[in-house]
């Protein structure tokens, strides 16, 4: 497994952690002070720092400092470990250069999904810069175009409520132990409505939405629903996506769905530019963690529907109209992002408050995709 450098003064926290990471195999040199585990990171060359922010003799804050100053050393992936009292201060440390943040009291699963995405960062750099998954998936929408619309026309959007059933499901329902929830929304949709006709709006409405749902199931989307007029797309790594895990196709379907928006924006900014209407823009949420497609009867049409079912799923409909709030294209739960870690960029992180939830949701604006690394 791999070398990892600790650095905690408090020895009751530097004993746990050093046992959960040994537990999963790894080696790990602990210090009690950024000095010392400094001296250690220069020794050994780990590959992953995790260190305690409030230390004597040199913060974490000063160590990650010298750290990102050392060419030799820069490179090397930094976790600080905080407190809520600290978190107001964290925006520092992540300017100063750190990979990410685990504020105490944490759960071993916490540490542990946060290593395995630092560890895994090279890793998903070198899948990035083979992967010709999004030359390929222009080529496919070109050539796909016209089925997909005919496929997709002949579906009937369902009208779904946002109460989502919580019951444990029958023996038919697929339960998935980490799957990935995309969420986009219109959040100008009706400014936009009231200027358009009937006819313009089915236009636009087939426009965008053919085009969203075409690179959901290119991406191996497992399953999309309309809810309004907002579309949901869960992705597991069940179906045959060439070794790319889900939360990565989810977070390219994002990032094409908001591409998508810009054209549309375009077309009816030059179309109806006397019409004044409201700028066309898409907010995307994405979270990963478990979620069940129960089978549910459905009264109002007949038969069996299938619903998404899960915390993860309500979760990530709230982070969705959070995004909107906050301007910002698309959200991504830390959750998914440590598993893209290395194959994305990220803007400002923040502790997020959701209607009806006792816990915020930690999360992020994602900006793109990370550049390949050059060998």
């Amino acid at each position: 497994m791999a070398l990892i450098v600790l650095m905690e003064d408090d020895a009751a926290t530097r004993t746990l952690v050093a046992t959960v990471l040994k537990k999963d195999g790894h080696e790990v040199l602990a210090a009690e002070n950024g000095a010392q585990g400094l001296s250690l990171v220069e020794e050994s060359r780990p590959a992953l720092i995790i260190s305690d922010v409030q230390m004597p003799q040199m913060t974490g804050f000063q160590m990650l400092g010298i750290l990102r100053q050392n060419p030799a050393l820069a490179s090397i992936p930094v976790i600080l470990l905080t407190s809520l009292q600290e978190r107001a201060h964290m925006r520092i440390g992540m300017t100063t250069g750190a990979d990410d943040y685990i504020t105490k009291p944490f759960k071993p699963m916490e540490l542990r999904e946060a290593v395995a995405a630092q560890l895994n960062k090279v890793q998903m750099q070198a899948s990035l810069q083979a992967s010709a998954i999004q030359s390929a998936v222009s080529l496919a929408l070109e050539e796909q175009r016209d089925e997909l619309a005919r496929r997709y026309e002949s579906r009937l959007a369902t009208e779904l409520s946002e109460r989502w059933p919580t019951g444990q499901g029958g023996a038919t329902d697929e339960r998935f132990d980490t799957a990935t929830v995309l969420f986009v929304d219109i959040p100008h949709y009706a400014g936009v409505a009231e200027r358009l006709t009937a006819l313009e709006l089915t236009e636009l409405i087939k426009k965008f939405y053919g085009n969203a749902n075409d690179t959901a199931h290119l991406f191996g989307a497992r399953y999309m629903q309309f809810i309004g007029e907002g579309l949901l797309a869960v992705f597991t790594d069940d179906t045959n996506t060439d070794t790319v895990n889900h939360a990565l196709r989810a977070v390219r379907t994002a990032l094409g769905l908001v591409e998508s928006s810009r054209g549309i924006r375009a077309y009816l900014e030059a179309q109806y530019a006397s019409r004044r209407l409201p700028p066309f823009t898409v907010n995307v949420a994405v979270n990963s963690g478990p979620v069940t497609l129960t089978q549910l009867e459905d009264p109002l049409h007949g038969g069996t529907q299938v619903l998404p079912v899960g915390d993860v799923v309500s979760a990530t409909m709230s982070l969705q109209k959070e995004a909107a709030r906050l301007g910002w294209p698309i959200a991504a739960s830390v959750t998914t992002l440590r598993a893209v870690t290395g194959a994305v960029q990220t803007g400002p992180r923040a502790m997020l408050e959701l209607p009806g939830r006792s816990q915020p949701i930690d999360a992020a604006e994602l900006t793109g995709l990370a550049a390949p690394m050059k060998r």
